[in-house]
């Protein structure tokens, strides 16, 4: 009924989120560590490529990612057994960290950032700490390389989309109900969320707080496991 990985990750991503509730209330700040952080902020570590997958913002947050893992994860795992299905699942999470970094450098390339060595020296040691208060830098230029180097990003999100995308593309013509009473086949139903997160991540100008990107990228990474194994002959 419940898939010895699922069941662990269900177990270690609760126990993640609850850690952060706990430790906030002493002044430890877990994203500090564990979230994921551009590759040149102080506060990156390359552990948090993996770290950040069991980090949540809020109880919606962790409970439809953990929801989507219970409901598509479960079948996969069963099918898949529990070494492949954790391959994969890490595979399309580090995959979406991955696009997500590489969608923050080409932001940062195409606005031009003009900044002095001062300015960055500023943004790189106190960066974090000013947007933890709530606030930014006046400069335009400033204010958003302290965003791309600062603003990290959590979630289980980036692996659950390429979950997402290899229940499509096992079960295509198995039923999803859309808010629990819309029907609509699984391969619909993945490339319709694809085409939105794709909308929404060219089109997000203003920013929504929500990596529309590394959803995408999870889902590329987990095309492409899934490529690999079908020229080996091992998917199944």
């Amino acid at each position: 009924m419940l898939p010895l990985v699922v069941k662990n990750l269900l177990i270690i991503n609760t126990l993640f989120f609850l850690a952060t509730i706990a430790l906030s209330r002493i002044g430890i700040d877990l994203n500090r560590y564990l979230a994921l952080f551009y590759p040149a902020s102080k506060q990156f570590g390359v552990w948090q490529l993996v770290t950040y997958m069991f980090m949540h913002g809020g109880f919606m947050h962790i409970f439809f990612n953990m929801f989507a893992l219970w409901m598509f994860g479960n079948v996969l795992e069963n099918v898949w057994g529990p070494k492949r299905f954790l391959n994969f699942y890490l595979i399309s999470g580090i995959g979406a960290a991955l696009t997500q970094i590489l969608v923050a450098y080409i932001r940062l390339q195409m606005h031009h950032i003009s900044l002095s060595p001062d300015e960055m020296n500023i943004v790189y040691n106190e960066g974090y700490n000013v947007l933890l208060s709530g606030q930014n830098y006046s400069s335009p230029s400033m204010g958003f390389y302290n965003i791309i180097m600062n603003v990290p990003t959590i979630g289980a999100s980036g692996a659950i989309f390429g979950i997402l995308l290899a229940f499509g593309m096992m079960f295509p013509n198995s039923l999803i109900y859309v808010y629990f009473a819309i029907p609509i086949k699984a391969k619909y139903f993945v490339m319709i969320y694809g085409a939105i997160e794709l909308f929404s991540g060219i089109s997000n100008s203003s920013g929504d707080n929500v990596a529309h990107f590394a959803h995408l990228g999870g889902m590329v990474f987990g095309y492409l496991v899934i490529l690999y194994w079908k020229k080996r002959g091992t998917f199944r």
